[in-house]
């Protein structure tokens, strides 16, 4: 394995740890509760980062192409997110929950009533004129760039 082909599957795998380790730094330690869409761009940089661990150990030449698909996806959920923040187009209409297994019915209530009312149509944070959704998008077609480099460094 050349020493650049690993050092871009590195930035790029820690890249979106670092992205999926800042969505949730903001949800338990700054309080901003994750609406539906937001969950969802976690999930394809979580697949990132064990992809990079994969591509670290075995030279298969598809595992930085699934790296970039991940970014990509990633980036296509919040090029979507983004839109819904702006009025672009219509976000879901469905909501989400914990698990409600062996709970009362007083419980139950009691869980729907207490929990965050969060809209994927509302910006909870913005840097620079950009909201979460929009900085993942930029973030991750950045990274999805970076695992294209890796995989044209695989022989």
């Amino acid at each position: 394995m050349t020493d650049l082909r690993k050092f871009l599957i590195l930035i790029a795998a820690g890249g979106s740890a670092a992205v999926l380790l800042g969505a949730i730094g903001s949800q338990y330690i700054g309080g901003l509760a994750p609406c539906h869409l937001c969950i969802l761009q976690r999930w394809p940089h979580a697949a990132a980062v064990l992809i990079g661990a994969l591509a670290l150990a075995f030279r298969a030449r598809i595992l930085p192409l699934l790296g970039a698909l991940a970014a990509l996806i990633t980036t296509g959920i919040g090029v979507y997110h983004a839109g819904v923040e702006r009025g672009w187009w219509e976000g879901p209409t469905t909501c989400t929950s914990g698990p409600v297994g062996g709970m009362s019915t007083d419980d139950l209530l009691n869980q729907i009533m207490n929990a965050p009312l969060v809209r994927c149509d509302e910006v909870a944070w913005q840097f620079l004129g950009l909201s979460m959704a929009s900085w993942n998008a930029v973030i991750s077609l950045g990274l999805a760039l970076v695992w294209i480099a890796a995989w044209r460094r695989t022989a």
